[in-house]
């Protein structure tokens, strides 16, 4: 999706987004031209998914379009590797065929869903909001109100009380995306959005913490990169 700048060939559809009736012009005619109707209504059941790249060929995403889509980060560990190499074979695509089709219907029903509330969001979230708008980050009222829906859906979808693993998922594909800048700029913040990820008595950055006895550890593992690249 970013061999483009997003927010240039999707801005009509980011706009239908923001709109009452999510409607897309097509032309200015009042009926159609050679077919095509003067304008297009966003259906329920759209959803649109991407994939990124991100080096030298690239674009970035603006703010305007992250403050409008989740992020997920694929990653390949050191024993997924492994087992690939150790089992070069082709894929059996046609095992997927189907896979999945059971879930359209409740994938809908849940995202047209009411937003039930998060108890304690709010002070779990507030600090995030106060360190990252030191370097002009911060989020506004959509991306809060997203996160909340989130955390929602997903509690709801695992029956679990517990919110630190939605609240660590909302974190890394939510906030996270937006930090990008110099080493002066974001070295501190990285560090202070670090320590937030924490349980009491673990140190920011040190080899003797393991992200997995971390409080958020998906977004603590996150922002060790990208301190350890910035510092490089």
């Amino acid at each position: 999706m970013n061999m483009s700048h997003v927010e240039r060939y999707f801005a009509d559809f980011l706009s239908a987004l923001e709109s009452v009736n999510s409607t897309i012009s097509l032309h200015s005619g009042d009926k159609e031209w050679g077919g095509v109707p003067s304008k297009v209504t966003l259906p329920k059941n759209l959803f649109i998914i991407g994939t990124v790249n991100v080096d030298e060929t690239t674009y970035m995403f603006s703010p305007k379009v992250l403050d409008r889509a989740n992020v997920i980060e694929f990653r390949v560990t050191k024993d997924e590797m492994g087992d690939y190499l150790n089992s070069l074979i082709s894929p059996d695509m046609k095992k997927l065929k189907g896979k999945g089709a059971h879930m359209a219907q409740d994938f809908v029903s849940i995202a047209l869903g009411e937003i039930g509330k998060v108890e304690g969001l709010s002070d779990k979230l507030t600090p995030f909001f106060n360190d990252l708008q030191k370097v002009g980050a911060e989020f506004g009222y959509r991306t809060a109100s997203e996160v909340s829906r989130f955390i929602s859906v997903y509690n709801s979808m695992n029956g679990g009380t517990d919110d630190n693993d939605a609240i660590d998922a909302a974190i890394v594909q939510k906030l996270l995306p937006k930090l990008h800048g110099s080493r002066n700029k974001l070295a501190s913040t990285l560090e202070i959005l670090a320590k937030l990820c924490l349980n009491e008595g673990q140190e920011v950055f040190s080899e003797s913490t393991k992200h997995e006895d971390t409080k958020y550890p998906i977004s603590y593992e996150k922002l060790e990169r990208m301190h350890e690249r910035i510092i490089a």
